[in-house]
């Protein structure tokens, strides 16, 4: 990874169709799912699902930022989940699947706060935007069997409109 990389981290749901959304963005070094902003240490998969954790379903994200920024990865961001839904995404229920940016500095927490300004006058949606923007907390990896989940198993569950994150990345870096 280059010395410069950059991370993000995102919770949009469940972590399988998140992760294999920012696969594709072009810049994106490395990704990892598990879960964060919770109190439980090492949670399990079980226990998060369990809704006594805290925890939601996040991903962290090491990216390039000469290959891409963070206001990309928030466009990414929101057209691969409902940011105004509260603790769901599509069919899956619970708090481990609410729609949280994690910051990891102040530049990122000005870009996130402005990026939900903006997508709340956009008229885009009826609802306000429900996500959470809160300081990077520890993230604890999930399970081996989680990582890259969608890219093992081809045909596994996704929230995700990948022909949606195609046309977006298309729009963003093919300008």
């Amino acid at each position: 990874m280059p010395t410069k990389s950059k991370v993000a981290t995102f919770a949009g749901g469940c972590f399988w169709g998140v992760e294999e959304a920012f696969l594709k963005v072009p810049g994106v070094l490395k990704t990892k799912v598990g879960y964060a902003g919770g109190t439980t240490e090492n949670p399990t998969y079980k226990e998060v699902c369990s809704g006594i954790t805290g925890h939601a379903e996040a991903i962290e994200i090491y990216f390039d930022p000469e290959k891409t920024d963070y206001e990309q990865l928030l466009e990414i961001f929101w057209i691969i989940h409902d940011p105004t839904q509260v603790n769901r995404q599509g069919n899956d229920v619970g708090t481990q699947y609410r729609s949280i940016i994690f910051y990891h500095d102040i530049e990122q927490q000005e870009k996130a706060k402005l990026s939900i300004k903006k997508l709340n006058l956009s008229g885009k949606y009826l609802k306000p935007i429900a996500t959470e923007l809160l300081p990077a907390q520890k993230f604890w990896p999930a399970e081996k069997y989680h990582q890259k989940y969608l890219q093992i198993n081809s045909g596994g569950y996704c929230h995700v409109n990948m022909n949606q994150v195609r046309k977006k990345i298309s729009e963003i870096f093919e300008k």
